[in-house]
């Protein structure tokens, strides 16, 4: 499978894995708000990025903003952390992702 959009990170793989985190469930990618460009992880987007990143606010939490690399579906906010799972192909996301929303998003219905 190749990815349809592209995604910016340190020794990125096809499924959106970086050197940063590279276990067999880091597949997703984050558009950052401040950009609209998928990185791999926060401290991709901090060393490749000329600007500091931005979370997501709340009142955008409906729009795309997380990648599946393994299918390339595109997920809201809201959508992403109401699951633990790609809805397009089921391919489990890392649970602890979720412990550092607060890099990507606004306080929300995860805090």
């Amino acid at each position: 499978m190749t990815l349809q959009r592209s995604v910016y990170g340190i020794q990125i793989d096809e499924h959106t894995r970086c050197a940063h985190y590279h276990q067999p469930f880091d597949v997703i990618a984050i558009k950052h708000y401040c950009c609209h460009v998928h990185y791999s992880c926060h401290a991709c987007h901090e060393a490749l990025a000329d600007h500091p990143a931005e979370v997501w606010p709340t009142d955008h939490f409906h729009e795309p903003a997380v990648l599946c690399g393994m299918c390339g579906l595109e997920l809201s906010v809201t959508d992403y952390l109401s699951t633990g799972s790609c809805p397009g192909c089921q391919t489990d996301f890392n649970p602890g992702c979720k412990a550092h929303a607060n890099l990507y998003f606004a306080p929300g219905q995860y805090a």
